[in-house]
């Protein structure tokens, strides 16, 4: 069973800490500054065990650096990017297995965002990066619409009961603009309310689950009639394919406030 705890950095991004036994090492996930995952080790007594990166941003991978001066754990990161620190370059159809614990990761290539974005998987976890978010997803940098629309597809694939550790909170603003979109769907009115409680606690709305996802996250529903039809009046066109009404969501999130 794995166990996992955000830590904040920066303005809103989350380094996941992520372990399979109360005394074992911890798995740091997409450490983008090294000083909180500090803290939060010594604080919690816990020793690293691996790094795990999902892109080459520098809000993502700033922290490896310093992490790794004086402790000899293994970085993973994808192969197809240039991120200096990384130690072992995973690729589609690869298998991470830190040391020190029962975990057995997938890794996916997942091309939108950046070019050469991975995400790992393993059964009931989703370690998503920027390329799938609470409500929404990341923005195409390097790739295409259609190519971060099927990135979106394979993992929305995955079991519903998945649960999605992605790198930001920015779960309250995607909520409002997928309420844009489907004004109707009372799941999503349920989500946003939700979201807000626990921000107001001070709470992480994260993790999210795939199937929350399914339910509610705009991105993930672009072959459904009423997402099409709110993109067609965005576009003033008729869109002729899912893809093309993810080209226009994802536009319109752009603008949107």
């Amino acid at each position: 069973m794995w166990h996992a705890q955000p830590i904040p950095a920066f303005t809103d991004n989350y380094i996941w800490a992520l372990w399979t036994s109360r005394s074992g090492p911890v798995i740091v996930v997409d450490p983008g500054d090294a000083a909180p995952v500090l803290s939060w080790l010594e604080a919690h007594g816990r020793q690293l065990g691996a790094v795990l990166l999902t892109h080459r941003h520098q809000d993502h991978v700033g922290g490896v650096s310093e992490l790794v001066a004086s402790r000899r754990v293994p970085v993973a990161g994808p192969a197809r990017e240039r991120i200096e620190g990384v130690s072992v370059p995973v690729a589609e159809g690869d298998a991470v297995s830190p040391p020190g614990t029962e975990l057995k990761l997938r890794v996916l290539e997942v091309p939108g965002h950046t070019a050469g974005h991975v995400v790992y998987t393993a059964p009931g976890l989703l370690l998503s990066g920027d390329t799938l978010f609470a409500g929404g997803c990341g923005r195409a940098f390097e790739g295409t619409p259609e190519q971060l629309y099927r990135s979106l597809c394979r993992l929305a694939d995955l079991p519903p009961d998945t649960a999605v550790l992605c790198g930001h909170e920015y779960t309250e603003a995607n909520l409002e603009f997928a309420a844009e979109v489907e004004p109707d769907n009372g799941a999503i009115a349920e989500r946003l309310d939700n979201a807000r409680r626990l921000l107001g606690q001070g709470e992480p709305t994260l993790p999210s689950t795939l199937a929350a996802e399914l339910d509610t996250n705009p991105f993930l529903r672009c072959h459904l009639p009423a997402v099409r039809a709110a993109a067609e009046r965005v576009a003033d066109r008729r869109l002729a394919s899912p893809v093309e009404v993810f080209a226009v969501i994802r536009w319109w999130r752009d603008s949107f406030r």
